[in-house]
């Protein structure tokens, strides 16, 4: 990150979310949070402070940058998916089979039983330094 007094902050690092085109609403939303609360655990350098309102009533803290949410199609995904594993990027993924499950044990079984090539993607969240990020993403779309 780099900044000045003034100077808009700019990060040299991007927390982006790619989720596929053809889910509903509720689902977009639901995949999102469940894919972002993995970066925190990983990679403590994207949480920031805690915050407090005027009163001094505390509340948690969250990420120190923007998470930028993207769409595409089915094989936008499955593309984007191998480049961010090949660039060897922290990524988290969410596939529809989790739709159907009620609890991490249950999530992490239904991922573990489907080889890499078979997964059916939902979304995935990918942490890493911009143009490596945004390499990843190419062919993605900002979320409307």
């Amino acid at each position: 990150m780099t900044t000045t007094d003034h100077a808009p902050v700019r990060f040299d690092t991007k927390i982006a979310v790619l989720l596929r085109e053809d889910l509903e609403t509720w689902q977009r939303l639901n995949v999102t949070a469940f894919l972002v609360s993995g970066l925190g655990t990983l990679l403590p350098e994207v949480i920031g402070e805690p915050y407090a309102d005027a009163d001094g009533t505390p509340y948690l803290p969250m990420f120190r940058q923007p998470v930028l949410v993207f769409e595409g199609t089915g094989r936008t995904l499955v593309t984007a998916h191998g480049r961010a594993l090949s660039r060897a990027l922290p990524t988290a993924l969410f596939t529809t089979d989790l739709f159907t499950t009620g609890n991490d044990r249950d999530n992490r079984a239904a991922v573990r039983a489907v080889a890499m090539a078979d997964l059916d993607l939902a979304g995935f969240a990918v942490y890493g330094p911009r143009n490596a990020v945004d390499k990843v993403l190419k062919g993605a779309r900002m979320h409307p």
